[in-house]
């Protein structure tokens, strides 16, 4: 009950006034809170725990051997799958569903931020704690539910969105799926769930979801497209970005709820891939008639959803984020928005690779994302769920990497290279799904004992003129792999 999409259904039912009661193999800040709102809680998972319930819910990560799951079974108790729980929660509101292989839980989080600041008190349920909010998941009182769809094991097909969001679609949960085709088909059934008065709101920018938006406009469903591209319906005209801002101009349609025009967006969080999510939200606001000069308020508050670009902390001038970027698109959006934070500075990564079937699938696509990083050490695969493949391993990313990058199996001799390496003005970038999220603090304690450097020592003869720098040193500009500009000194 502790996990980022249990907890939120928990969450839910206890506000809807449901008797809740869970388990979690450990304690955790997220069971201690919901005890505080009323659950019964169980640290460690036992058939005695299930006693007095009549309905089970359980997650994807449950295995079948589970003692909760088996008395449940045997006492012939109803089981429900997490998203069947969320789907019975919401079924009388109109459901703003977010799905996509990148980017969900952040556009989930910005659609709530942007409704619930220009007035409406929506329901929501996301995979990660909302920045402002303090929580993953609330009741409201408007009729709106705006939850995160998974796809990840199919079961956003539980879902009966009214409005539904696709933010891009990429082959990735193989280990499910089996091939990008049949990932694609996923998509199309959940379109198919929309009713008559439903719409689609598909970024035009990302292939897949082009042509999904394409399929379901010949079968008669209505669609939103937005983006960068110009044929979008709300188009992102032009965008600049400095440190963690971004400033944007965007191209509403006509039928909007106020006249076509163009309209700016402040936003807090960086990167192009957060303009596009913002620009999704934005069409939320058009389809429910939300102020627009509200709605773009609002997304302007926005500061980010956990592990998504997350400050961990700055020490020395070393700026510290965590994001949870498992996928190699997601991986290259978090290192560009990386180096739009560190402007002339440098880059560092301790990447993690989460599933050892993803590593196998994608490892040559992870190397050339992670190669726009000035150093990069790449930790063991986080298994989660699966067990080991035999011959894959993190080497398949690093025997393409190199130049900038080293498999590095200890993760205290990693966090000691990148903070060796950092200097003030860089950023130190922990990316991965799995425990990585936890190695933050440690590269802030390493940064802090740090030998502070040493200053260079006077001419030892006063009299003597020192040598002009350019005898000494000659900078050479470069261009990264995204062609942003950075110094390499050769002495």
């Amino acid at each position: 009950m502790g996990g980022a999409g249990m907890s939120a259904i928990a969450r839910i039912m206890l506000s809807q006034g449901v008797p809740v009661s869970g388990s979690d193999a450990k304690a955790s800040p997220a069971l201690a809170e919901l005890e505080g709102l009323g659950a019964v809680v169980h640290v460690g998972h036992a058939a005695g725990n299930v006693a007095a319930a009549n309905t089970v819910v359980v997650s994807s990560a449950i295995r079948p051997d589970n003692p909760e799951l088996l008395a449940a079974q045997s006492g012939g108790l109803r089981v429900l799958h997490r998203s069947q729980a969320l789907a019975a929660s919401m079924s009388t509101d109109t459901v703003v569903a977010v799905a996509g292989t990148h980017g969900k839980t952040t556009t989930t989080s910005m659609i709530t931020v942007m409704l619930r600041g220009a007035g409406v008190d929506a329901s929501f349920a996301v995979g990660g704690t909302v920045q402002g909010l303090g929580v993953n998941a609330a009741h409201g009182s408007s009729g709106v539910f705006v939850a995160e769809a998974d796809e990840s094991d199919a079961s956003f097909l539980n879902y009966r969105p009214t409005i539904a969001v696709v933010t891009n679609l990429e082959a990735d949960h193989l280990d499910h799926y089996g091939t990008a085709e049949a990932v694609f088909a996923a998509f199309e059934d959940f379109v198919s769930l929309l009713p008559a008065d439903g719409v689609l709101i598909a970024c035009a920018d990302d292939v897949g979801s082009a042509r999904l938006a394409a399929l379901a406009g010949a079968a008669g469903k209505r669609t939103l497209t937005y983006g960068f591209d110009a044929a979008s319906e709300l188009r992102i005209l032009r965008s600049t970005g400095e440190g963690l801002t971004t400033d944007t101009l965007l191209e509403l349609p006509a039928d909007s709820g106020r006249p076509a025009g163009s309209f700016k967006l402040h936003l807090q969080v960086p990167g192009d891939h957060n303009i596009s999510n913002a620009a999704a939200a934005v069409a939320v606001a058009c389809e429910l008639g939300v102020d627009i000069d509200a709605a773009l308020s609002a997304l302007g508050s926005f500061k980010g959803a956990a592990r998504r670009f997350e400050a961990k902390g700055e020490v020395r001038g070393v700026r510290v984020f965590d994001d949870y970027a498992h996928h190699p698109t997601e991986v290259t959006a978090a290192l560009k928005a990386a180096r739009t934070v560190a402007g002339i500075h440098r880059v560092h990564v301790l990447f993690q690779p989460h599933l050892f079937s993803r590593t196998r699938a994608f490892a040559t696509e992870f190397a050339h994302a992670l190669a726009l990083a000035d150093t990069v050490a790449v930790l063991d695969i986080y298994p989660a769920r699966e067990e080991p493949i035999a011959g894959v391993n993190s080497t398949l990313i690093t025997d393409h990497l190199v130049e900038v990058g080293a498999y590095q199996p200890d993760a205290a001799a990693a966090i000691s290279t990148l903070t060796a390496a950092a200097e003030s003005g860089d950023v130190i970038l922990t990316v991965g799904a799995g425990d990585v999220t936890g190695f933050g603090s440690q590269i802030l304690a390493a940064l802090q004992a740090k030998p502070e450097p040493q200053a260079d020592p006077e001419p030892s003869d006063p009299g003597r003129p020192q040598q002009a720098a350019s005898q000494v040193c000659d900078v050479i500009p470069v261009s990264c792999a995204d062609g942003h500009p950075q110094e390499d000194t050769h002495g």
